[in-house]
C-alpha cells in the first residue's frame, strides 16, 4: 500500500497576494483532506516573491485550524536558520494544539540566497551541525533526561515525529543512521534519488520512532481532462524552473500556448532535466506513469506537488490524482 500527500509551496500567482496565496492553501488543505491525503506539508523559503510560507510553522497552525483530520507538517523546515530549541518550541506548541497531526521534516539547505541566509543572522557553517542539532532537536521533544537544564515548553515529551528531507545521499545516510523516515526531493532534483533510496534502506537503523526503514519521494503530478490539456497547465511549471535557470525567481505564471518559444534550446535541457520526474497528462497517463514511479522507486508514500496557476484547476487536479492512487490500491 503506498500513501499519497500533498506538498505545498504556497505559490503567489501571478495578480495575486499572499494573502490569497494563504486562502489557497488553506481551501486546498480542506479539499484534500476530503479527498482522503495522508498529510499536507508546507516548505521554508525566504525572500522569494513567489512563496508566501517563509512562516513555515504559522501557516502549518492555520493549515491545521481549518483541517480535522489530515496530518499537516514541514516539507521541511531548514534547521540550519534556526536553533533546536526555538524549532522544538514551535512544534511543540502546534502538537499541544493539534495532537497526534504534526510532522516536522528537516533539511540542511539554508532555502534562500546567501544574502538573505546573513539576513537571518546564521552563518552558512551552521549546516556543518545539522546531524548534531537533529540529535538536539530530538532530544528536546523526547522525554527530560537526568541533569537536563533547558527544556522545550511546549514540546518536551510530545515526540513530534521528525523526517528527514534530502536531495543527495547525505541525508539518506543520515536518515538510516538515525532511525527516521526519508522524503527524497525527487520533484527538482532528480540525479540522486536511487542512489539515495538505496542508501537508506540498506544503511537503516531502527529506532524508537521507526522499526523499518519509510521512504517518501516527490513528485510533479499536473493532472486534467486531457493531455493536451495538463500540458498547458504544466507550462506555468516549466517557465517557474527556467526562472531558476535564469536566476529570476517570480510569482507562479499563467499558462501559455506556445512553450518552445519561451526558453532556449540550453535551457529547455536544464529545466526539463530537474523535471524530469514530471508526470503529466489526462487520467488514463496518469494512472499508467503514476503506478510505473511508484513500482520503480517501492516508495512507501508519494508526495505530490502541483504547482498549477488557476485555484480551481488545482484543486481538480490533486482531486483527480486521488481518485487514480485509490484505483492503483493506495
Amino acid at each position: 500500500m503506498v500513501a499519497y500527500s500533498v506538498l505545498d509551496l504556497a505559490h503567489i500567482v501571478e495578480g495575486a497576494t499572499p494573502s490569497d496565496a494563504l486562502a489557497n492553501t488553506r481551501a486546498l488543505a480542506q479539499a484534500c483532506e476530503r479527498f482522503g491525503y495522508t498529510r499536507y506539508w508546507l516548505a521554508e523559503h525566504h525572500n522569494m516573491i513567489g512563496i508566501a510560507s517563509a512562516a513555515t510553522s504559522v501557516v502549518i497552525g492555520d493549515v491545521a485550524a481549518a483541517t480535522k483530520t489530515i496530518r499537516v507538517g514541514a516539507g521541511g523546515i531548514m534547521l540550519p536558520n534556526h536553533s533546536p530549541l526555538v524549532i522544538a518550541e514551535q512544534f511543540g506548541t502546534l502538537d499541544a494544539l493539534y495532537p497526534g497531526r504534526i510532522d516536522l521534516g528537516l533539511g540542511r539547505a539554508p532555502g534562500t540566497d546567501q544574502r538573505t541566509l546573513r539576513a537571518l543572522r546564521r552563518s552558512p557553517e551552521a549546516a556543518d551541525t545539522f546531524p548534531q542539532d537533529v540529535v538536539e532537536l530530538q532530544t528536546l521533544l523526547g522525554a527530560p533526561q537526568p541533569g537536563q537544564f533547558v527544556h522545550a515548553v511546549p514540546g518536551e515529551g510530545s515526540n513530534v515525529p521528525l523526517w528527514i528531507l534530502g536531495s543527495s545521499v547525505f541525508g539518506a545516510q543520515l536518515a538510516a543512521v538515525l532511525g527516521l523516515p526519508y522524503a527524497f526531493a525527487s520533484h527538482f532534483a532528480p540525479d540522486a534519488l536511487f542512489a539515495a533510496l538505496k542508501f537508506y534502506r540498506d544503511g537503516f537503523k531502527p529506532s524508537r520512532q521507526l522499526e523499518k526503514s519509510y521512504a517518501m519521494v516527490g513528485v510533479n503530478v499536473i493532472a486534467a481532462h486531457s493531455d493536451a490539456e495538463a500540458r498547458r497547465l504544466f507550462t506555468s511549471v516549466q517557465q517557474a524552473f527556467t526562472g531558476m535557470v535564469r536566476g529570476t525567481r517570480g510569482r507562479l505564471q499563467p499558462p501559455i500556448d506556445d512553450i518552445e518559444s519561451y526558453w532556449s534550446a540550453a535551457e529547455k535541457t536544464h529545466a526539463s532535466h530537474m523535471l524530469t520526474y514530471a508526470i503529466v497528462g489526462g487520467p488514463e497517463t496518469i494512472r499508467r506513469e503514476l503506478g510505473t514511479f511508484a513500482e520503480k522507486t517501492a516508495a512507501d508514500e508519494l508526495m505530490v506537488v502541483s504547482a498549477i496557476y488557476d485555484h480551481a484547476a488545482r484543486v481538480r487536479s490533486y482531486e483527480l490524482v486521488a481518485e487514480i492512487c485509490k484505483s492503483l490500491g493506495a
